[in-house]
């Protein structure tokens, strides 16, 4: 009597989220990636991070909508970039964080007393996260 033949291999493929889940994520995408489009004619509002936050929204949420922002010809490589690096080029570094800076003084101007500290706290913020990470030259 010959030996029972190998078990056949079972794949398993991870649960799928539920559609509520998924369309929380997309929404969320959609409203970091419209931050994110703002933020090029906006100053006080960072790109990059947005952009990033909505690549990893979609990842999560639309397969469709993050492979559509990869192939993006203007913020898909911001992405793939940061996917295979996880290093922000120095110059990127210094031009947002003299964005940031001059925008936060010009909001200083124009706002209120009461408000004109919110956009510069903001920026500091981001400026401390985007100089902790990795530098690439």
């Amino acid at each position: 009597m010959s030996p029972d033949p190998a078990p056949a291999v079972m794949h398993i493929e991870p649960p799928r989220r539920p559609v509520w889940w998924r369309l929380l994520w997309v929404l969320a995408g959609a409203i970091s990636l419209a931050l994110g489009i703002v933020g090029i004619f906006l100053p006080v509002l960072p790109t990059t991070p947005f952009v990033l936050l909505a690549a990893f929204c979609f990842s999560r949420g639309s397969r469709r909508a993050e492979d559509w922002l990869l192939n993006h010809p203007r913020l898909g490589p911001v992405v793939r970039d940061w996917r295979a690096t996880r290093a922000v080029p120095l110059r990127a570094k210094q031009i947002a964080t003299v964005m940031m800076t001059l925008s936060s003084i010009w909001a200083g101007y124009t706002l209120p007393l009461a408000w004109c500290w919110l956009p510069a706290a903001g920026c500091a913020a981001v400026a401390a996260w985007l100089w902790s990470l990795p530098t690439r030259r």
